[in-house]
């Protein structure tokens, strides 16, 4: 069945909330009646119990002031829980479509969104449940407070809805100063955060190249940007919040000045003095949150603003005609992928594989090689073109189960954090499969790609555990395992970039014997490699240049053709020879 679209689902994530806030919006009015005692309870006493001596009334009245804090206090506990689990609610409903869609990216600026994507939810998701929150919730009280002013007396009633306009416009000078540069900021940080954290997983190498102190100048400096973004926000809005607290303290005073005036004219008695002072406090309070807490309202804008734009790009979830197995032919038509500046990667590709068939892709370095791998795995959306898998769009299979059909092994290993079973099992043991089959297919896959002897010697096997990014394996290790999971379950096609550049005589020789079996069991395979060990094995050889392809045929004549003077391809073919 069709899912809601997902450019609403932010929207729909927060309307299930709506209740949780509806009560804290109830528990806040509850809140602010009982904020009102401790003014009730000076005015009864000023005015009953200190004229009439009563002893008595003063212990019921001091009774119900207790009650009536204590009831306030409990309230107020009740709706900070009722805005967690609020919090908790939309974690649940948003954190695992956030975490999909982030991984689901296939262009380039679109990965670069979806990093932050998580950063910006929890931004979010905090500030609907803080102090921030509390404000606005508090905010419908400031008429009913400036209205009991009024009660008290028009004069006291006036010097609060003067003070609330001020405050508030304040609270506007504030918004335009700290907006846009509370935005800076917080890409700024994004940025900063990032870049550390890609120079933390890879310390062994910043270590091993000497990298330390450059890098570190260099994030320091990224500091220096981000500190000084924080700074010019942080002392911009400083001076308006501390404005805004002087201006709320000096009406508190004046409140009690003009309450004192008051009295001295026989206009209020002397109780009201004191809650003419205590009003006019409540009624600015909110406002005076509101600005305190204004960076984290931008803050909360702008990571709604982000994850809109970052769901909104998303295509609607459809349930897509679940194809069968591909039998594993491939067309390309008028591909084009374009870098960032609109720079071409690859320009007007077409080509077509036939099912079973084995292609090698050659080509100078930056030549686009990898690119065009990446794309026919779906690893990355091309700007324009089409990539057709036994007839049909790619864009027209569900990406989960055409990736069951395709095996792909990028330039890197890109191993996960895991067991060595679970990253050639492709984790598909959290998804609830059977352990035993999982096992089995594992093991299996392993097997046909060499990798089985290697795994036995490690110190716990199968379950040897990796780190983040994979580490715990030598790079020819990685590139073993790398290939084992491309091969799990024999997927109809096989896409390899340079799969043998980090393997030793012996492993570029069980690279071929396993790229033997899968083509005898009628496996498409395309491959990028410098070193072409399995040139015996190649049916077509595919020539990339500048973007472009320039010669794609049988293996034979484009090494006929090659053996001609050929800029840059042919010193690499003769070396891979």
């Amino acid at each position: 069945m069709a899912q809601t679209a997902v450019d609403d689902s932010l929207q729909a994530a927060v309307r299930a909330c709506r209740r949780h806030f509806v009560w804290a919006l109830a528990f806040s009015a509850l809140v602010n009646l009982l904020v009102l005692v401790p003014m009730l309870y000076m005015l009864q006493v000023y005015e009953r119990v200190v004229p009439t001596r009563g002893g008595t009334t003063l212990l019921l009245l001091t009774v119900i002031l207790i009650l009536g804090l204590g009831a306030s206090s409990l309230l107020d506990v009740v709706r900070s829980r009722l805005l967690v689990r609020a919090g908790v609610r939309l974690d649940r409903m948003l954190s695992g479509t956030l975490l999909d869609v982030s991984l689901s990216r296939p262009t380039r600026g679109g990965q670069r969104l979806a990093r932050q994507a998580i950063r910006e939810f929890d931004v979010l998701r905090q500030a609907m449940t803080g102090p921030a929150i509390l404000a606005i919730l508090d905010a419908p009280w400031v008429p009913i407070y400036i209205l009991i002013a009024f009660l008290l007396h028009p004069w006291i009633g006036v010097l609060s809805t003067v003070g609330a306009v001020v405050v508030v416009l304040l609270a506007i000078r504030n918004e335009q100063l700290t907006r846009e540069r509370l935005q800076r900021a917080s890409q700024s940080a994004g940025q900063a955060y990032s870049e550390f954290e890609a120079s933390v997983a890879n310390a062994d190498v910043v270590r091993a190249l000497g990298l330390r102190r450059a890098l570190v100048a260099g994030h320091l400096k990224q500091r220096d940007t981000m500190m000084r973004l924080q700074t010019e926000a942080s002392l911009s809005g400083g001076g308006l919040i501390a404005g805004s607290r002087f201006l709320r303290q000096l009406l508190q005073s004046l409140a009690l000045g003009l309450g004192a005036l008051l009295a001295i004219d026989g206009k209020i008695s002397a109780g009201a003095i004191f809650a003419s002072m205590f009003i006019v406090g409540r009624a600015l309070a909110p406002i005076d949150q509101l600005v305190g807490n204004w960076r984290v309202v931008v803050q909360a804008r702008g990571a709604w603003n982000t994850l809109n734009d970052l769901l909104s790009a998303r295509e609607p979830d459809i349930a897509l005609t679940h194809l069968p197995r591909p039998s594993g032919s491939l067309e390309v038509e008028q591909l084009h992928v374009m870098a960032e500046g609109n720079q071409p990667i690859l320009q007007n590709v077409n080509f077509a594989v036939e099912a079973g068939e084995v292609v090698a892709i050659v080509g100078p370095s930056g030549a686009g090689k990898s690119t065009l791998v990446r794309v026919l795995a779906g690893a990355l959306a091309p700007t324009h073109g089409h990539v057709r898998i036994d007839g049909t769009d790619q864009r027209n299979w569900d990406p989960e189960r055409l990736a069951e059909h395709v095996g792909f092994m990028p330039q890197e290993p890109a191993l996960f954090a895991g067991s060595v079973k679970e990253n050639i099992a492709r984790f598909r043991n959290r998804l609830g499969e059977p352990a035993e089959q999982v096992d089995s297919d594992a093991i299996a896959a392993a097997t046909a790609a060499g990798a089985h002897p290697l795994i036995q010697r490690l110190s716990q096997g199968y379950d040897h555990p990796l780190g983040l990014g994979g580490r715990g394996l030598s790079a020819g290790q990685g590139q073993r395992i790398a290939l084992a999971r491309a091969m799990f379950r024999s997927p109809s096609i096989l896409i390899l970039d340079e799969p043998n550049s980090n393997l030793d005589a012996e492993g570029d020789q069980q690279l071929a014997r396993s790229l033997e079996q899968a083509k005898s069991q009628g496996t498409t395979i395309l491959l990028v490699a410098h070193r072409m060990s399995v040139l015996p094995l190649v049916d077509k050889i595919m020539v990339i240049q500048d973007g472009r392809l320039t010669m794609y045929g049988a293996r034979d004549e484009v090494l006929a053709k090659l053996s001609k003077p050929q800029p840059r391809v042919a010193a690499q073919v003769a070396e891979a020879r």
